[in-house]
């Protein structure tokens, strides 16, 4: 039995979105619902994949199978494609598994040529509109299929306007369109060296396959590589009939979301035009009405489209972004698919829609992605601050969020600059999906046209982007490379400030603030804390890191970085004393003076912490990061340490490494400068013992860092044993301590077994472990590594993800071993994976205790480890004990 690749509507349904593309299995469901759908067919995704497979081409199987569907689309619709006198016009359009818009390529009124145009004219009686809809199907079908820039048409249809004086696209008459129809003939006979196809049945299947190829276009490979889906799924497409919003005043075209996607408020949110095709409204050309005007337009089809929505929303038991056409008085819904939105926008309808008992408390958590909670994590612009800001323009909150940068108009030089470490905003007259690498690499995006769901408002949505989108008041030049507002010029390279919560544009760098937890987010963060059961803590380096840690939810420290403490400026000269010191005695004289800093750091981290366990890694990079290199810095140190440029020079000299990642750092230096050692952890216990005093429960964890050997945590655990008890029995003040390690370099994770049996803890420092695993330099792997993802050599920057099947393997080792001796030995992670969603799913399905992350990552790790317990409970993952 032969494999089905094409289905009509009315035989799929939603489940069948793997098949089907998400446009395509929504279509069907619509169309099973009762909803005014147009109909056509679907090509599915496995003939995508076959036409990869076949060397780009369509094979007959496939071929013939869209010649049938059509047959039987042509009856239905009692038109013909091609037909001179009644043709059917079909729209042709990409519609992969998961929602990519703006990604892909669509086609609109394919089946026009120099013959059906008259059939059109004759079956609309509409001479002006049919030859609009020619215009534009030449336009489409050059740019998609057969890859003529856009910009030549354009060009074109301005020429038109500038020499009639026209502002919109509408005033073009007939005659005018009839001239540039002939005019875009000629451009893509120029290009294509053939004349535009007549024959409908080649425009379509040149169109098919220009879908299919869209999948690959580099604009879609970076979507998919920054929204995690796989590479292999493919798109189907949908073959439509078409039904025209630009056949007079009686029709229109719009989009719409159930709910406001900023937001997330209760209330129908959208766009449409009069008089126009779908493409129009996204793309910024006219500037579109609120869909709440649209009542007053016309009322009864306001109404079927407000019924409409409410059923797609209840239907799918989700917030719906609809596209909708209006055909002379007749609404049609032309797709549906689950809204892009805010994180603000995204809990607020899932706690919305538990209340109304739509979903379960499971289902809201699993709803949502974890690292858009990073949209709601970061500063928005000071209120203080905006009391002072010079406002110069205002447009549509496209996106909202703060966002403050230098002013670049091009992609490539957002790109740029951003890799300079540049915060920058991009600045267009208008966005496309040309732009999106300038898009995810700007702070936020500025543009002076398109309306609320452009092309900009859309992706700077889903990505969590700051965007005010038509702001009118702006003369953006790209090629000048500068903005006008009124007499004020900005020039490329200077400082805006935009709010897309208001739409507002600051000249120059407006301070930001915190964020705070409340409301609908802290209601979704108490039920995933109801359902998790992996701790989250946090690595932070000074009290007030902690506290912010806490208010984001953190259970305690994963990891105090102790050597951070050190570059404090009243510090740094008591920690260069020690470092040069030549004999054992200075040395311990200059760590005298370190001691109570080091003390009321501890102190103010215990108290912070109240009760909560306390991560505390002992000195860890080598000693040549603490001492100057540049010879006026030696000279200026020199003087103050009452020594000679050249001994300060030699001792410079004699510390530095070849490689000192892997050289004189973490428990090396503790078993060559024990005195080190020695004072930190003096330091940690009378910190415990003054905050303990004061009646604070404290649960310091001593950590060694970068054992390789047993023999090293053999030899300092007594060391530190001692020197804390001794604290303990000078004070009186009793308190439980552990003493453990941060497991980081391979040879660590195979001897697991031999080194807990000396150890309370393992904690994975993955940052280094993927270091040493991969043998890639943190600090250099950035020339390469991004080449290695666009080339497939990686599937992921494994710094930022973590390589589950190489580096997962040696914590898995570690886990595995470490229980066999010690099954009780409390397992976390404290490099910045532990922030990551999928790592965080990794660990939790080891069975380690706790993840550990920045505090600005602390909710998302959350999120994830409820995610996980869920998918535990379900049977999807299963946890290791």
């Amino acid at each position: 039995m032969s494999t089905k690749f094409v289905y009509s509507f009315n035989e799929g349904n939603k489940d069948m979105r793997s098949l089907l593309g998400g446009k395509g299995a929504n279509l069907a469901e619509m169309t099973n619902i009762g909803l005014p759908v147009p109909q056509g067919f679907t090509i599915t995704t496995e003939a995508c994949n076959d036409y990869y497979a076949n060397d780009l081409k369509i094979r007959e199987e496939i071929i013939n199978q869209i010649d049938e569907k059509l047959a039987q689309l042509e009856e239905e619709q009692g038109k013909k494609l091609g037909c001179e006198k009644n043709p059917l016009l079909v729209s042709v359009r990409s519609g992969a598994v998961f929602s990519m818009p703006g990604m892909m390529d669509t086609i609109l009124n394919l089946g026009l040529n120099d013959i059906s145009v008259n059939g059109l004219i004759e079956s609309t009686k509409n001479e002006r509109f049919s030859y609009d809809s020619y215009r534009r199907f030449i336009q489409m079908f050059s740019d998609v299929a057969m890859e003529i820039p856009k910009y030549k048409f354009e060009n074109v249809l301005d020429k038109f306007k500038e020499v009639n004086g026209y502002q919109y696209d509408t005033e073009l008459t007939t005659e005018d369109l009839k001239k540039i129809v002939e005019e875009f003939k000629g451009i893509y006979k120029a290009e294509i060296g053939e004349d535009f196809p007549q024959d409908p049945r080649k425009q379509l299947m040149l169109s098919i396959e220009a879908v299919f190829r869209s999948w690959n276009n580099p604009r879609a490979i970076v979507y998919r590589r920054l929204n995690d889906i796989d590479n292999n799924l493919g798109t189907a497409v949908n073959i439509q009939s078409m039904v025209f919003g630009n056949m007079g005043e009686d029709s229109g075209t719009g989009v719409a979301f159930t709910r406001n996607p900023s937001t997330g408020e209760n209330k129908l949110f959208g766009e449409y035009l009069i008089n126009a095709q779908g493409e129009d409204v996204v793309a910024g050309i006219r500037t579109p009405q609120s869909i709440d005007t649209l009542k007053n337009d016309m009322p009864e089809i306001y109404d079927e489209f407000v019924q409409a929505t409410q059923t797609l929303e209840s239907h799918y038991r989700d917030m719906q972004d609809i596209e909708f056409t209006i055909e002379k008085g007749k609404l049609y819904i032309l797709q549906t698919r689950n809204g892009k939105r805010t994180a603000k926008a995204a809990i607020n309808v899932v706690v919305d829609l538990v209340k109304a008992g739509m979903i379960s408390k499971e289902e809201a958590i699993l709803r949502i992605e974890p690292n858009q909670l990073d949209q709601l994590l970061h500063p928005t612009f000071d209120p203080k601050a905006l009391k002072t800001a010079e406002k110069i323009a205002k447009g549509l909150p496209a996106s909202p969020g703060a966002a403050v940068g230098k002013v670049y108009f091009h992609a490539e030089d957002v790109v740029e600059h951003v890799k300079n470490g540049e915060k920058v905003l991009l600045v267009r007259q208008e966005t496309s999906p040309e732009d999106i690498e300038g898009m995810v690499s700007a702070e936020g995006i500025l543009t002076a046209r398109g309306g609320m769901t452009s092309h900009a408002a859309v992706v700077a949505r889903g990505m969590g982007k700051c965007c005010v989108a038509g702001c009118g008041q702006l003369r953006v030049d790209e090629a000048a490379r500068e903005i006008r507002v009124g007499d004020r010029i900005i020039k490329e390279g200077q400082y805006l400030s935009i709010d897309g919560s208001s739409g507002t544009v600051y000249i120059g760098s407006v301070d930001m603030t915190n964020v705070e937890v409340h409301g609908n987010f802290a209601i979704f963060m108490e039920w995933v804390d109801e359902i998790r059961d992996m701790m989250v803590r946090t690595n932070a380096d000074n009290p007030r890191d902690a506290r912010k840690a806490i208010e984001f939810g953190a259970e305690g420290i994963g990891l105090c970085r102790t050597e951070h403490m050190f570059f404090d400026e009243e510090r740094i000269p008591a920690v260069r004393r020690m470092i040069l010191a030549e004999e054992v005695e200075d040395r311990i004289a200059a760590l005298d003076k370190l001691l109570p800093y080091q003390r009321d750091d501890f102190y103010g981290i215990f108290k912070a912490m109240d009760g909560m366990p306390a991560n505390i890694r002992l000195l860890d990079p080598p000693l040549h990061e603490f001492l100057p290199h540049d010879e006026p810095s030696i000279q200026a140190l020199a003087k103050q340490m009452n020594i000679k440029p050249s001994d300060l020079k030699k001792r410079v000299v004699d510390l530095e490494e070849f490689n000192p990642m892997l050289g004189h750092r973490g428990c090396r230096l503790a078993v060559t400068y024990p005195e080190i050692c020695e004072m930190q952890a003096r330091a940690i216990a009378q910190g415990a013992i003054l905050a303990a005093k004061e009646g604070v429960e404290v649960h310091p964890e001593i950590m060694v860092p970068l054992i390789g050997t047993v023999n090293e945590l053999k030899l300092l655990r007594p060391l530190i044993e001692n020197t804390v008890n001794e604290e303990i029995e000078k004070s009186g003040v009793k308190f439980e301590y552990t003493v453990g390690t941060m497991i980081e370099i391979p040879r660590a994770c195979v001897t697991a077994d031999e080194i807990a049996e000396v150890a309370d803890f393992f904690s994975f420092g993955t940052n280094d472990l993927t270091q040493m695993g991969f043998g890639y330099s943190r600090d250099d792997a950035g020339k390469f590594l991004d080449e290695y993802v666009e080339k497939g050599i990686l599937e992921k920057d494994p710094f930022q993800v973590l390589d589950q099947d190489g580096i997962g393997k040696f914590v898995e080792m570690a886990v595995k071993l470490g229980r066999s001796t010690k099954p009780n030995i409390k397992l976390g992670i404290c490099g910045e994976h532990g922030g990551e969603p999928s790592s965080v799913e990794f660990c939790y399905r080891l069975g380690l205790n706790y993840v550990s992350c920045s505090p600005f990552r602390v909710p998302i790790a959350r999120l994830a480890a409820a995610q996980a317990t869920i998918k535990a409970k379900k049977g999807d993952i299963s946890r290791d004990k």
